[in-house]
């Protein structure tokens, strides 16, 4: 009794490209998961740090990832954006992200000021915002310049639009903001410390590494797909010759 391999072309072909795809998925999420962490790393050597004054300019905005600052300034609601699809708690809702000219410098800083819910009926919530003058002190979050999403683009005259339906943004696209209000404003946001009474809503930050564990998870599922149609190709062009 001997055995024979002898696959066709569509089986072979068809199985390559699967198999390629699965590997690339898997490579996708093991080089996120590996990014998580290394920003995670990156949050552990910041927090023993003290706040510093923040710049007029930054130039070097990964080198202030996560750092913390501090400085004082006047909210201004008109240009303020509701990011949706915000959970906390199993409770959907929205981060609310509101401009705060920054006192002494003609720049304007996007200031997270915390989660709040939404509604069964998706009525845009009310957020409460202080007047006057107010202290921030915060961590800097660099916003994500790649993302999917199925939102219109900014108008191309670059105004503000109050249509846009009450400022509600799946994504915070920081391009797509600065070419939208009529000052100029940092490319980072500071996420308001939960201990700060600047007009805060719930501030429980999530940190960069906590689904490492869930995309190297994906990423074995999908290099365990690729071994898996490996073997059953072998597995169904293996045939026994009889002579």
């Amino acid at each position: 009794m001997k055995y024979t391999f002898r696959p066709n072309l569509f089986m072979t072909l068809a199985t390559l490209v699967v198999m390629v795809l699965c590997i690339k998925l898997g490579l996708w999420q093991y080089n996120k998961a590996e990014l998580k962490q290394a920003l995670q790393t990156q949050l552990n050597a910041r927090l023993g740090e003290p706040a510093v004054a923040l710049p007029d300019k930054i130039s070097d905005i990964e080198a202030w990832r996560y750092k913390r600052v501090k400085f004082a300034g006047t909210y201004d609601t008109r240009y303020q954006v509701l990011l949706d699809n915000q959970v906390e708690n199993t409770v959907a809702g929205y981060h609310v992200l509101t401009p705060m000219q920054v006192e002494g410098s003609k720049f304007y800083v996007l200031v997270n000021r915390g989660w709040i819910a939404g509604s069964a009926d998706r009525k845009v919530p009310v957020a409460i915002t202080p007047q006057g003058r107010q202290e921030i002190e915060g961590d800097i979050s660099v916003p994500a310049a790649k993302f999917f999403t199925l939102e219109e683009p900014s108008p191309k005259d670059g105004k503000w639009q109050q249509v846009w339906q009450d400022h509600v943004w799946q994504n915070l696209d920081m391009q797509r903001y600065a070419k939208s209000v009529p000052f100029a404003v940092q490319s980072f946001v500071v996420h308001l410390d939960p201990k700060s009474e600047a007009g805060g809503f719930v501030r429980n930050w999530p940190p960069p590494g906590e689904r490492v564990s869930m995309h190297l998870g994906y990423a074995y599922q999908w290099f365990g797909f690729a071994l898996t149609l490996l073997v059953i190709f072998i597995a169904l062009n293996v045939k026994k010759v009889e002579r």
